[in-house]
């Protein structure tokens, strides 16, 4: 089942196993993206930003660096998963079944695989889902299961908005 995101997030309240959410946002991921994220974390293999190394490998060409990935398609699920998150508690089972090329566009979705309250914390509860990335083509290029501390309705930090 697809649901619709309310304005404001979803809460706790609002997650149900089984749905389903498209995420809205696709995202092309260029040569600087790339290059610029592998140095800001260190990286230094020149599969990510030695386009002549990349060249001479079998993919001929700059693999995008997996924790890029990973950052993306996590970033592209906030509006719909974790809008009103206290705190991630941990990212299982990623899989990386396709490389992601630079000049890709990334697309996302995710399931609802679980829901429970916190035991140790009265305004929050546990929610787990799986993200699927899919390139361009429809091509499944990650997956993973993140599972995050949602606030309760009514118990989270006041969003400020302006004009309000």
């Amino acid at each position: 089942m697809t649901s619709t995101r309310p304005a404001e997030g979803r809460f706790f309240e609002d997650f149900e196993v089984g749905d389903v959410y498209d995420h809205p946002l696709g995202r092309t991921i260029i040569s600087a993206d790339n290059i610029w994220f592998t140095l800001l974390t260190q990286n230094t293999a020149p599969i990510h930003f030695d386009h002549h190394y990349a060249a001479q490998t079998e993919f001929k060409r700059p693999l995008v660096n997996s924790c890029l990935t990973l950052a993306l398609v996590t970033g592209q699920s906030v509006v719909d998963v974790s809008q009103n998150v206290m705190a991630n508690l941990g990212w299982d089972e990623v899989r990386l079944p396709h490389p992601v090329f630079e000049n890709d566009t990334i697309y996302s979705r995710s399931e609802v695989m679980e829901t429970r309250p916190s035991k140790s914390r009265d305004n929050v509860g546990i929610v787990t889902v799986r993200t699927t990335g899919f390139n361009q083509e429809g091509v499944e290029v990650i997956s993973f299961r993140r599972t995050a501390l949602i606030y309760r309705r009514g118990h989270g930090p006041a969003a400020r908005r302006s004009g309000a």
